[in-house]
């Protein structure tokens, strides 16, 4: 079981110091969200405040704390690991999918009650939602002139200073002027002096740059300005800037100290872009500060980051072949492993596909966080071993295996469920029922209006059908080297947005049964355009073959099963000049498998050797 880590042994303490800070000035409640001034999704370690204070490392969540109770929540993804990891008798544990913090303020606060945030952490569009939500307890929302919990946390990190590095022009399909100017044109015919940039992938694709300021996505945490002339002023950490990159940047890239980033915007003239949804509130008052006309707008480099150029998708193809090679190896290192040993460990399996994929020159880094969960642990949607919870790989069940890479120039997440031992005829309806959804979504052909709600349909139905489903989005935006989990359009149920040629998402339906096991087959796939009939349809990029074992045949259709003997031919075909010959000839026989004979005792014990 994944419990709670050691910060959770002093939270009581924790807590106590942060209810004096809320008395000390003046609040009922103190909201706290699981981001950083940028918004970003993974943190940087001074920015885990969240977890600092309630012990949980997911991360999507929320916590509201008063002087006598306390409250925390996340979304489906997280659930099971909340219940692990934080204390029922400290904090009450609450599902984001049914409730949001402004519903719990609205049913437990009393009129008048005086809640506190952070103005850096919370959005304009947030805040605004939360009040308008809360309006019949005439709640007053105090935004506060320091974080309560950098306060009492005494030994804090620093923030970091990862080194930056250029991006190719030649990769990204496009200069950063090039892009400057284009963003700079619709500003200009919009009659709009300057657009205040606070989403650190949209700068750091706007510079062609990449960073190294936080796991996993390599960012450059800044704030940008650009201006109406395609000039930028950059706000970043000076040490962060080697001077390869300093000198490549040009004139019209000014780079400024981030601390000087508030005094700027007080000075900024004209009409000014702000995005309601992306950026802080705290942005927005420096902005009513100036005295500025406010214009609200999207933040201009999202459609165009999501929209990949075609050297972007051919890097983002060679570095999904890249992957695909690892993730071969690996699975030809599994199988090859006698489990009866109780040697292989989820911890293994993390360090083992890790080893495969370091293995590859261009290779940077994970893109998240592992998930290797063994039977009951696949059922945790975001499971994270560690050696407490570390199971050893046994008996029969699946080895969920969510893993992703950041290669020089490309962003990969994969999901394969691997079959071990005998499962059940329950796991085998269950492993097809997702696959039949992956597949129909794989298959889609859908016009350039259809939303990604409609599209989140065809990868559930097949469960639907036996009045089954899964707890979180069906696909989500992947950036090229840049954040795993991208804007673009997405698709889940609540996804209105629709789809652009260029888009990379991912396609991972899944089935989670708690206590019990977890399923979830996930490829990326590029939005591409037919040209004779301009319908849209999904180029798979990722080249891993799926486990057959686990298929119930009787429920696949025949184009089902055409579409899967197809993808696996492009897989041999595609990974065959990277594999040595033994490699190959056990990918060939795994995808294709010759009728059934008895292996000789030669093969058996090359197999078990092969890899060790």
């Amino acid at each position: 079981m994944m419990k709670a880590n050691n910060l959770s042994q002093n939270i009581p303490e924790r807590l106590a110091l942060l209810r004096g800070e809320i008395k000390r000035n003046a609040i009922d409640y103190l909201m706290m969200p699981h981001t950083d001034e940028f918004g970003s999704e993974y943190l940087p370690p001074h920015a885990e405040h969240l977890m600092w204070i309630t012990g949980f490392t997911g991360s999507s969540g929320a916590a509201v704390i008063s002087e006598d109770s306390a409250m925390v929540m996340t979304d489906g993804r997280y659930t099971i690991q909340l219940k692990q990891q934080v204390d029922e008798s400290l904090f009450k544990l609450c599902d984001m999918g049914a409730i949001t913090v402004a519903d719990w303020l609205a049913f437990n606060c009393p009129a008048h009650a005086v809640v506190g945030y952070d103005p850096k952490l919370y959005t304009k569009k947030q805040i605004e939602t939360t009040i308008e939500k809360t309006k019949d307890k005439n709640l007053v929302f105090k935004a506060l002139d320091y974080n309560l919990i950098s306060k009492i946390w005494v030994d804090q990190p620093l923030p970091p200073v990862g080194l930056a590095e250029l991006f190719p022009d030649r990769i990204a399909g496009a200069t950063s002027l090039q892009k400057r100017q284009s963003i700079a044109a619709q500003l200009s015919g919009e009659k709009i002096d300057a657009c205040v940039i606070t989403v650190s992938d949209s700068i750091c694709w706007l510079l062609n740059v990449r960073g190294s300021d936080i796991d996993y996505n390599p960012l450059v945490l800044s704030y940008l300005i650009l201006n109406q002339d395609a000039s930028v002023d950059w706000f970043v950490n000076d040490q962060k800037i080697p001077d390869t990159v300093r000198a490549a940047l040009g004139d019209d890239i000014r780079l400024h100290p981030f601390e000087n980033f508030a005094d700027a915007v007080r000075g900024l003239k004209g009409v000014i872009q702000y995005d309601d949804a992306r950026s802080s509130i705290w942005v927005y008052n420096l902005l009513v500060e100036a005295g500025v006309e406010i214009v609200m707008g999207k933040d201009p480099c999202i459609m165009p980051k999501a929209c990949k150029t075609p050297e972007e998708q051919l890097s983002i193809k060679q570095a999904h072949i890249r992957d695909g090679v690892a993730l071969t190896r690996f699975l030809f290192w599994f199988e090859a492993q006698d489990l009866s040993g109780g040697h292989v460990t989820e911890l293994l399996v993390e360090e083992k596909l890790e080893e495969f994929r370091r293995a590859n020159r261009t290779y940077r880094g994970p893109s998240f966080s592992t998930i290797a969960g063994w039977a009951d642990h696949g059922a945790i949607v975001h499971y994270r071993a560690t050696p407490e919870s570390n199971k050893v790989i046994q008996g029969n069940s699946f080895l969920l295996l969510d893993s992703g890479g950041q290669y020089e120039y490309g962003t990969t997440d994969i999901t394969r469920t691997i079959v071990v031992g005998d499962v059940t005829p329950e796991m085998k309806d269950r492993y097809t029922r997702v696959l039949k959804g992956h597949i129909a979504l794989a298959n889609a052909k859908f016009s350039p209006e259809t939303l990604g709600s409609s599209l989140d349909n065809l990868a559930r139905q097949p469960l639907i059908d036996e009045g089954l489903n899964f707890m979180h989005g069906t696909g989500h935006g992947v950036g090229c080297f840049l954040a795993v989990h991208e804007e673009s359009t997405s698709i889940s149920p609540r996804s209105q947005s629709p789809f652009r040629t260029g888009m990379l998402v991912s396609n991972e339906p899944g089935y989670y049964l708690e206590g019990a096991f977890g399923i979830r087959h996930e490829n990326l796939i590029l939005c591409q355009e037919d040209s004779e009939t301009g319908q849209y349809y999904f180029e798979t990029v990722t080249v891993v073959p799926f486990d057959l074992r686990g298929i119930d045949w009787e429920l696949m259709t025949e184009a089902e099963t055409e579409w899967l003997e197809n993808y696996h031919r492009h897989v041999l075909e595609t990974l065959t000049p990277f594999l040595d010959e033994i490699e190959l000839q056990w990918l060939q026989n795994t995808l294709f498998p010759e009728p059934e004979r008895e292996k000789t005792e030669e093969e058996i014990a090359f197999s078990y050797s092969a890899y060790d």
